[in-house]
């Protein structure tokens, strides 16, 4: 499996624009602004990624599902429930 992105890359700085508001209440809060920006971008980037992979690979999931509706699952046989 490919990682998302190179978790070794060195850090950047970035100027970003918030809310003023929202930026003086996570400070009051000690809330880490680059590591909280950093979880929410790599979420995000799993999240595309994810629904890019299933329209990519819709075609195959819906053959095998196709063919387990007519054939049944591989492993049916050893089923015990």
């Amino acid at each position: 499996m490919q990682a998302l992105y190179d978790f070794e890359a060195p850090k950047k700085a970035t100027n970003l624009s918030l809310n003023s508001d929202l930026l003086k209440k996570t400070k009051a809060l000690n809330i880490n602004l680059s590591a909280t920006l950093e979880q929410a971008l790599k979420d995000k980037l799993k999240n595309i990624e994810a629904k890019k992979w299933l329209k990519e690979n819709k075609n195959a999931i819906q053959a095998y599902n196709d063919y387990v509706d007519e054939h049944g699952c591989f492993s049916d046989e050893f089923r015990e429930f």
